[in-house]
């Protein structure tokens, strides 16, 4: 069982909250909730009980039609799962809540009464879609759950010294060399290959083996776009996931949803694309018309980007139509011999890793007169008082033309720039060049 850094979470909201609120872990399918929220209930409750209601029994589903006697109800889930709870140290799981929304409405009562503390998972089928008739607790508190990241992945393989070291290249702003920095790089390649979703990595770490790997990720695709169809049984969804890839290889100003569906618009599509953004299977980075502070107070909602919550899951979605034994871009990706037109997956990793560490994703485009043409900074972060452009590199080039325009236009606003590249730390003026594998820690 792999060590996730969300369990600390976890154990700040059991300290903090003593019982006043329930907390709700929301995230893609197959990014492990249910085994981190097990895990966590064996170390640190005497019992619990965990209600998967995606199959619990129509006896445990119809409990929550009538909490007028909570002693009755509590009886019931002890002789159900034949479990003792013990006031105070039991922890009460309702696994896949959102198909059961009267479970989740229920919570405002359970919280209140302060016998046990209760989780709530929840993921693909949209939460938001079931629960258009249930009072939403306010005693919920919510926290995201991604795939591992690059920390946790060097954790899976027996790696737990790296990172620390990682951290002092970054903190203290040290070169490592060439012959460091490409044996750094192998590993953040295989990172991005393999992907985050734990049964890739438990795949990986048993059979050393990156077409089983393979097989794997897409039996998740295949499982994400089933659910997808239980949503919009259209199939428009499903064909939105599909085209990101293409979407982004485009170098679109955003993305382009007359060129996947012909027939619709952004308008008339906007409940599938909000469906799509909630399964949160996906990440989007929205356009900022006046890159400042406050960057979630200047974005265009209607202006955005599209990235797979995990690089793993992107790799094999370009290449979903062909076997693994035609697809090159295992090899390829590994020994650095990445095509020009795969660049994206370097782009979609650090989208994936500014998600994971918990910032909304901003990118600017602005037209230059003088120059006539179109720019574009791939990312935007809030640096205390100022702004952080980002722009993503899949090559050691350290031309910049996009982040050197937007310095000039916004010179005030910028606290620092940064260029994420395959190559060694290297520092000049107010330009980091950093390798992609110290994004975790921007």
């Amino acid at each position: 069982m792999f060590k996730r850094k969300i369990y600390d979470k976890l154990l700040d909201w059991k300290k903090d909250s003593r019982g006043k609120t329930a907390l709700l872990i929301e995230g893609a399918r197959r990014v492990g909730k249910s085994t981190i929220v097990k895990r966590f209930a064996e170390n640190e409750y005497s019992s619990y009980i965990m209600i998967d209601f995606a199959y619990a029994s129509a006896t445990i589903q119809n409990l929550y039609k009538d909490l007028s006697d909570l002693d009755y109800f509590f009886l019931q889930l002890q002789l159900q799962y034949g479990v003792n709870l013990v006031e105070r140290k039991s922890l009460i799981i309702f696994d896949e809540v959102q198909f059961n929304p009267l479970a989740r409405q229920a919570i405002k009562l359970l919280v209140a009464d302060g016998r046990y503390d209760y989780i709530e998972t929840g993921s693909l089928i949209s939460i938001r879609k079931n629960v258009k008739d249930i009072l939403i607790p306010s005693e919920e508190r919510k926290i995201q759950m991604y795939p591992m990241d690059f920390e946790e992945f060097l954790w899976a393989t027996g790696d737990t010294n790296t990172s620390k070291l990682l951290k002092k290249m970054y903190d203290d702003k040290i070169s490592i060399g060439d012959g460091q920095n490409r044996n750094m790089m192998r590993k953040f390649r295989l990172y991005m290959l393999v992907g985050g979703m734990p049964q890739s990595i438990k795949a990986y770490t048993e059979s050393n083996n990156l077409q089983i790997v393979d097989q794997v990720k897409r039996d998740i695709i295949n499982l994400y776009e089933d659910d997808f169809y239980k949503i919009d049984p259209k199939g428009k969804i499903s064909a939105l996931y599909d085209a990101i890839p293409s979407e982004l290889n485009k170098h679109s100003s955003s993305y382009q949803i007359s060129s996947v569906l012909p027939n619709d618009r952004k308008d008339s599509i906007s409940e599938e694309i909000t469906e799509l953004k909630s399964s949160k299977t996906v990440v989007a980075s929205y356009n900022v018309t006046d890159p400042n502070i406050g960057l979630s107070n200047m974005y265009n909602q209607d202006k955005f980007k599209l990235y797979l919550v995990d690089t793993g899951l992107l790799v094999t979605l370009i290449f979903k139509d062909k076997d693994f034994t035609d697809n090159i871009i295992y090899t390829k990706l590994l020994n650095d011999k990445l095509p020009v037109n795969l660049g994206i997956i370097y782009e979609n990793a650090v989208a994936q890793t500014f998600a994971t560490n918990g910032n909304k994703l901003f990118y600017h485009t602005f037209y230059d007169t003088k120059q006539k043409r179109n720019y574009e900074v791939d990312f935007l972060l809030a640096k205390g008082d100022k702004i952080c452009p980002v722009e993503v590199k899949s090559s050691s080039y350290k031309t910049h033309k996009s982040l050197d325009m937007f310095s000039e236009k916004y010179s005030s606003r910028i606290n620092e720039k940064v260029v994420i590249y395959t190559k060694d730390l290297n520092v000049q003026g107010h330009t980091i060049y950093l390798p992609i594998y110290l994004t975790m820690f921007l």
